[in-house]
């Protein structure tokens, strides 16, 4: 073989495919550490045998891409009117929650609501925040119920909660209401247990210490 006369010895056909695919990977490693435009501006540099793994590469990094804008899509508080009522609420997709604030400018709990759900819609952006004026999304609504929550699944009322009584009037923070929509599903929460119940609990341990105080008050007047 070394003086030319036996034929060079073929690689087996097994080892061909395994240095390829080794190649390949190697190739799809130096992708790893660009974006997409990156890989456009660099796409004139690569060889014919760059092309199957950059094609490949770019097509997992857009699916990534695709998959992380779906599930970003929603990041603030979206205003509607009565006339988009059908289009952003009952037609809102399949697995989409919606929160929808009926509201009027002027009440300060209506005010302070809209405020915490601008925080939750960040971090909730699966969740579709919405907010409307009352009586121009539902004509002659009555100012009493406001602030007025409605939470919809797929186009489904799943939860309502009507009137300043159900969300405890100005003190109501943003974890007590980001609690009640977890409790209605609209959101996934982190949060282990009802913030409201953590102030009772405060409430009433504030209640049993000043209890002995009391006691002994009423015993020295006796």
């Amino acid at each position: 073989m070394k003086k030319g006369i036996l034929p060079p010895k073929e690689t087996p056909p097994e080892e061909e495919e395994e240095e390829q695919l080794h190649q390949t990977q190697s190739v799809v490693k130096t992708y790893e550490s660009m974006s997409l435009e990156e890989l456009e501006e660099n796409e004139d540099e690569f060889g014919e045998e760059d092309e199957l793994a950059m094609e490949m590469y770019r097509q997992k990094r857009l699916a990534e891409w695709k998959a992380n804008q779906l599930k970003n899509r929603f990041t603030e508080v979206s205003e509607i009117s009565g006339q988009d009522y059908v289009q952003e609420v009952n037609k809102a997709g399949a697995g989409i929650w919606v929160v929808l604030h009926l509201y009027k400018p002027g009440i300060p709990l209506c005010t302070l609501i809209n405020q915490h759900l601008s925080r939750l819609a960040q971090k909730f952006p699966q969740t579709k925040f919405l907010k409307s004026i009352s009586s121009t999304c539902i004509p002659n609504y009555p100012d009493h119920n406001l602030p007025t929550l409605f939470i919809y699944h797929e186009g489904e009322m799943k939860a309502q909660f009507i009137g300043p009584l159900l969300f405890g009037g100005m003190n109501l923070t943003c974890d007590e209401l980001e609690w009640r929509l977890s409790e209605s599903g609209a959101v996934k929460t982190d949060l282990e247990e009802n913030p409201r119940k953590q102030i009772q609990d405060q409430l009433l341990r504030s209640i049993r210490c000043s209890e002995p105080h009391r006691r002994d008050e009423d015993s020295d007047e006796d």
